[in-house]
Parts: C-alpha cells; sequence; structure tokens
C-alpha cells in the first residue's frame, strides 16, 4: 500500500459542528465521516444559520499518519455552478492523533443572501482534504435548510 493509500485509510472525520460564532450557540452537529467518497452525503441545516453575520465550523479528525501540511479547500455549488470557494490551512497533523480544527466563516451582506427555499436541497458543498498537494480525500454534501 502506497503512502497516498495509506493516509486516505488512516485519515477519519469524527464529528463536525456548525455554531453561530457569535452567541457560541450548536446549530447544527453531525458524526457522519464526510471523508467517505463513494456517496452524496446529505445534511439538514437549520435555515436561521443563514441569518447569522458568523459561523464557526468545528472538525474532529484522526489520523493514523503524520501530515505536514494538512488543509483543505471547499467549494459551494449552487445547482453546479461554484457560489463560494474557501481555503484553509492546519499545518502538522501527529501521527496517531485526534484533533480539533474551528474555522470562522464569515456571511454575504444580508442584501446579498439567497432565501433558503431556493438554497435548500441545491447547494452541494464539495470538500477535499490534502497533506501539501496530495488530496487525502474528497466528499460532497447536499444540504437541506429546515
Amino acid at each position: 500500500m502506497g503512502t497516498s493509500q495509506k493516509k486516505t485509510v488512516g485519515f477519519k472525520l469524527n464529528w463536525m459542528n456548525l455554531r453561530d460564532a457569535e452567541s457560541g450557540k450548536v446549530l447544527w452537529q453531525g458524526d457522519d465521516d464526510l471523508t467517505l467518497s463513494h456517496k452524496e452525503h446529505e445534511a439538514r441545516v437549520p435555515k436561521k444559520i443563514l441569518k447569522c453575520r458568523s459561523v464557526s465550523r468545528e472538525i474532529n479528525f484522526s489520523s493514523e499518519q503524520e501530515m505536514k501540511r494538512f488543509r483543505l479547500e471547499q467549494r459551494v455549488f449552487l445547482n453546479s455552478e461554484i457560489l463560494e470557494e474557501w481555503f484553509f490551512e492546519f499545518g502538522y497533523v501527529i501521527p496517531g492523533s485526534t484533533n480539533t480544527w474551528q474555522n470562522l466563516i464569515e456571511a454575504a451582506a444580508a442584501n446579498q443572501m439567497i432565501p433558503p427555499s431556493l438554497l435548500s436541497g441545491n447547494v452541494v458543498i464539495e470538500t477535499a482534504f490534502y497533506d501539501g498537494n496530495e488530496e487525502i480525500s474528497r466528499s460532497k454534501v447536499r444540504l437541506y435548510y429546515v
């Protein structure tokens, strides 16, 4: 098994949550391993999250392998068109470790927000995890605003 396959096998997303960054209140939490790329995942997120000025995303992950420059690239698609792109860098990951990673995502201005009724079921978030330039995992999550 090559190094790339070992990283893929040894990497797992344990849980993730989304919080209102101002109040700290958890608005959504899931424990599906979203690194499993063989299927499109689904998440039912409360539509009030779209009213938050900023959202804190917390990811808990485990890695059997050392990673020198762990990072992720995220693309938000609306009806197959890219709406937003985000790039986040974690850095060094100790082999055999479990880590929690928190990112702050700023919302668009209120007058630029798309209504939840148009977004629900039409938004897919594609997340690719990397060690440097080596892709470890890629997954897609379709969002439903409830």
